[in-house]
């Protein structure tokens, strides 16, 4: 902890939030180099290891860090699993999910099954989102982004609080 004037300050050791969008290539093995400007920002989690798996939305893949991968698990296992609703989330969320390690000279192996899932062939684009990376075939997630005026739109309803006076507005009918 640090204490600064009034305030206290609690330093954590986590994972600070990705950043970036690179493009690569895939090998015959399925295997892809990290670019470098992920590498440096994976460092501190590498040794932990990684978690990959198909992407909740799109035919994209999840790379989760295992620290995020336990936190996203705490919250999954609180699900009442006599609920059928929670037990096919649960069962969806895991489907095709491996672990996985990047080795001493930054590759990852992506599982054949996975690949296939996905459409990775041989370009990709890997995507930050947060505490994890998304790993596209080039054409699949280029065919996913929104035009600009679609993103304002999106932006404007997500965090500009349009929903939240929606929200409102049914309350009160």
């Amino acid at each position: 902890m640090v204490k600064s004037g009034k305030f206290v300050i609690e330093l954590k050791q986590h994972m600070s939030y990705l950043i970036g969008t690179y493009e690569c290539k895939v090998d015959a093995k399925g295997r892809l180099m990290l670019p470098s400007g992920l590498k440096r920002q994976l460092v501190n989690v590498v040794k932990h290891g990684f978690v990959l798996k198909k992407a909740v939305f799109g035919k994209g893949l999840e790379l989760y860090p295992m620290e995020e991968w336990t936190i996203i698990n705490d919250q999954i296992n609180k699900l009442n699993r006599f609920n059928q609703r929670n037990v096919k989330f649960i069962r969806g969320f895991n489907a095709g999910a491996r672990l996985t390690e990047i080795d001493s000279t930054g590759r990852l192996l992506v599982p054949k099954e996975l690949a296939v899932w996905a459409g990775i062939e041989s370009q990709i684009v890997i995507t930050a989102s947060g505490k994890i990376l998304e790993i596209w075939d080039k054409q699949e997630y280029e065919n996913s982004l929104m035009s600009n005026s679609e993103f304002s739109e999106l932006a404007q309803k997500v965090m500009g609080g349009e929903n939240d006076d929606e929200s409102r507005l049914d309350e009160l009918s």
